[in-house]
């Protein structure tokens, strides 16, 4: 017996003849690039088609792509497909997985409790500084978040940014205390340790979207990609990489 996703990629590889001349290129947001460079691996081993992924924030990638950037598929922040879908550029979007904003300290430093709204409110004004992304989803989530805690006065002087990528590498190096990202990004810096998501009444759940760019002509192979995030091979890698798989009613990332 074979799994539904066999059949699939068995379908792909006679409709492409020849799968060495054949690759597939993805572009995708920094947090779901971790998860699918691991799912490119297996889909690699699997179907023999090669999976190029190119990865930058989440607002810098959406303004690329509409001044004219293409790819075979797109794996963005839900908003960002669908607006893309709106003007033609994406064919129909896709659930892909969901996402929580995490807090992330430095490997071996004490983990500050943030399992609720005043327990993260003292940890940051606590601590030496904090770090985030200007252009990232969790990024730009960052300011709204301190003013909620009703610290964002406070804090101006102990934030330290960076454009987008991995903010962690920041608190890696020893430039922040903390880190606030997506669990999933936080998770790819080996120096860093995650301490838990941010508390429910002030967390932000991300939705990310797939979808295939139009007029693609490599369309038979995107869409047997697409197919393979279905598989139970993929399942697993979902939960590792700190995501959780759209469709998944139990939380990945809790």
């Amino acid at each position: 017996m074979t799994d539904g996703f066999s059949s699939a990629s068995s379908a792909v590889n006679k409709s492409l003849m020849s799968t060495t001349s054949v690759f597939i290129r993805i572009v995708t947001s920094n947090a779901t690039n971790a998860l699918l460079s691991a799912l490119a691996a297996r889909f690699e081993a699997r179907t023999g088609l090669r999976v190029a992924i190119e990865h930058d924030s989440a607002k810098t990638l959406l303004a690329r792509i509409e001044a004219g950037e293409r790819a075979d598929v797109a794996v963005l922040n839900a908003p960002h497909v669908e607006r893309l879908v709106g003007l033609g550029i994406l064919e129909a979007a896709r659930p892909f997985a969901r996402s929580l904003i995490g807090v992330a300290v430095r490997k071996g430093e004490p983990h500050p409790d943030v399992s609720t709204v005043d327990a993260l409110r003292a940890a940051l004004l606590g601590a030496r500084a904090i770090a985030h992304t200007v252009h990232g989803a969790s990024g730009m989530y960052v300011p709204e978040l301190l003013r909620r805690l009703g610290i964002a006065d406070a804090m101006k002087a102990r934030i330290v940014t960076r454009p987008g990528g991995l903010i962690a590498k920041v608190v890696e190096a020893g430039e922040a205390d903390i880190a606030i990202q997506q669990i999933s990004e936080l998770l790819a810096v080996p120096g860093v340790e995650v301490v838990a998501p941010l508390p429910d009444a002030v967390q932000k759940t991300l939705e990310s979207a797939a979808a295939i760019f139009t007029g693609t002509p490599r369309r038979a192979a995107a869409e047997g990609w697409l197919r393979f995030f279905q598989s139970p091979e993929a399942a697993g890698l979902f939960q590792e990489k700190g995501l959780e798989a759209a469709g998944c009613s139990n939380g990945a990332v809790r």
